[in-house]
């Protein structure tokens, strides 16, 4: 084989530069019968060893077709190609023209990599590789297994890119590592990075966290990264769901921006918004952008907004805050302030700064007012109205007048989540409208004492009981001028009253422009960029197809060795 070793040496026409050439060839035979026009080589002390611009492959046999340039190694192959790249298989059929291998029966690639990134030693197992040297990619679509510094890779399709050291990976994609497992439907991966780029049905699972995503990204060296589409993270007994979701391990903290659902898996609670942060470590939520908690009072949501909400303490001990303009709305109660304290522990909910309180019809106002639920039965309890309270309601009959109650302080009673009694202590004044069964103005009564007590049915009073020294009248409709059927301080405000959960918010919450969220940077966005899906359905990694017709021959078939 001299004449062919030495023809290798001489300076040859370019065209002819792509000839596969032998570098040792060992013993020398034909079967034109099985293998026709084919030279076949075999193993003696050393392998078989061919070499193809900047190739070199060793084999126990070669199947050589000089004229097609194109050659079939079988047994104990390994392929070197610069100082990084090695390939180990049983099998290999290659085309010198187009420079596409096919490798099978355990095949092993490794990419030592050059100098010291974090790329080097990547290994690439699978049972058939088609490897596209023109292209320096290689890809499989029978399941494969990769194995890097950081990471374990399976998928039964995947591609990689040894420039620039990338994988795309398509169906049942699994990356094992010892702090986390993810589990994609399809996932680019950058081996020098450790970056993950997942589109499609994606979960992500940690030691204390559970992300799920249809596109995202996701830094497989520190466990931080966001999901763009359907993203969801559970997360220290909650739940994070919203449009654009990002996750950090190191620093426990989590965001969300647009269409952001949080729920509290624990106390069933929920707050909705357009931003939101959770901070592990604090055992907080912060909410803004037409924020609102919902929670549930015996079988009814109780609603609360404020242009932010904080949500801190842990699952047993939970202090909810809502800051200015803070709203909260039930069935039979709405209320509004500058803000809102309410402790879970104690049950005690506080509007602070100008607070006014519906029930139903009822307007009451103080300078501070207190709700107290119990936690047990999930019921509210009692109504604390300190200093200057005041109840107000519209006369149901007349629709003109206004019955009125006035005190230092105001204490309530809850029973069955209705305000049924009502407290007035500390110069105490009333005015009310009084009607006979056929529902005609008796008069209105006008009472001074110190402590009165209202009993209300269908939220409207039923009976009034006057305690110490009462001093008043009942005086016809007549008789009482319209600037006397007034208390001093009284302030009718129903026109701010809430009257559904939609009332909470203004015309600002209403108006808020969400930002644009960005499509993941690795890979085009088709939904971002307008393109038609159909142009695109079909993805590269998917088709090996041009790999076929590499040897016309049996691939089963071994040469008999002479």
């Amino acid at each position: 084989m001299s004449f062919i070793c030495l023809g290798s040496a001489q300076e040859v026409p370019e065209e002819e530069v792509k000839q596969i050439n032998i570098v040792y060839g060992a013993n020398f035979t034909k079967d034109e019968a099985q293998f026709p026009g084919a030279s076949i080589f075999s193993k003696d002390e050393r392998q078989v060893q061919f070499e193809h611009q900047g190739a070199d492959l060793w084999c126990d046999i070669a199947i050589f077709y000089q004229k097609e340039n194109k050659l079939r190694a079988i047994g104990n192959i390994r392929m070197k190609q610069g100082d990084s790249i090695h390939m180990n298989s049983g099998k290999i059929n290659y085309d010198g023209n187009t420079r596409l291998a096919k490798a099978w029966e355990k095949v092993v690639l490794k990419n030592t990599g050059s100098g010291t990134g974090t790329g080097k030693g990547m290994t690439l197992m699978t049972d058939t590789l088609y490897f596209d040297r023109e292209k320096q990619e290689s890809y499989y679509t029978s399941s494969g297994t990769i194995i890097d510094s950081a990471n374990t890779l399976t998928s039964e399709i995947g591609r990689y890119f040894m420039v620039p050291e990338k994988f795309q990976f398509v169906d049942n994609v699994h990356i094992q590592n010892p702090e986390y497992t993810i589990d994609s439907k399809q996932l680019d991966y950058y081996q020098n990075s450790k970056n993950a780029y997942m589109y499609g049905p994606s979960t992500i699972t940690g030691k204390t966290y559970k992300i799920y995503c249809e596109r995202g990204y996701y830094d497989t060296k520190i466990e931080s990264g966001y999901g763009i589409k359907n993203t969801r993270i559970d997360y220290n007994n909650r739940i994070i769901e919203g449009d654009s979701v990002y996750f950090d391990k190191a620093t426990e903290f989590a965001s969300a921006t647009n269409n952001i659902v949080v729920t509290d898996t624990v106390n069933n609670g929920v707050i909705r918004a357009h931003y939101a942060e959770v901070y592990k470590a604090k055992d907080s939520v912060f909410a803004t952008k037409r924020a609102v908690s919902i929670s549930l009072v015996e079988q009814d949501s109780l609603y609360m907004h404020g242009d932010t909400l904080l949500l801190t303490g842990k699952p047993d001990h939970r202090i909810l805050r809502a800051f200015r303009n803070a709203k909260f709305y039930k069935t039979d109660l709405s209320g509004k302030c500058d803000s809102i304290h309410f402790d879970q522990s104690s049950g005690i909910t506080q509007l602070i700064k100008e607070p006014v309180l519906w029930n139903v019809d009822n307007q009451m106002t103080g300078d501070s007012i207190y709700i107290i639920s119990d936690m047990e039965t999930e019921k509210l309890d009692s109504l604390k109205v300190i200093n200057n309270a005041f109840i107000i309601s519209l006369d149901s009959i007349s629709m003109k007048g206004y019955n009125q109650a006035k005190g230092k302080d105001l204490f309530g009673k809850f029973i069955d989540n209705s305000l049924k009694i009502v407290d007035l202590v500390k110069n105490t004044e009333v005015i009310y409208y009084m009607y006979n069964d056929d529902n005609e103005l008796i008069g209105i009564n006008k009472t001074i004492c110190s402590e009165i007590r209202l009993l209300l049915a269908k939220n409207e009073i039923e009976d009034i009981t006057f305690f110490t020294n009462p001093d008043g009248d009942i005086f016809p409709e007549k008789d009482l001028p319209e600037s006397s059927r007034k208390l001093k301080g009284f302030i009718w405000r129903g026109d701010e009253r809430i009257m559904s959960k939609d009332d909470i918010f203004d015309e600002d919450d209403n108006n808020i422009q969400l930002v644009k969220i960005k499509g993941v940077d690795n890979r085009l966005d088709l939904e971002e960029k307008g393109q038609d899906d159909e142009e695109n359905k079909e993805d590269p990694v998917t088709k090996p197809s041009s790999i076929k017709g590499l040897i016309p021959t049996k691939e089963s078939a071994y040469p008999k060795k002479e």
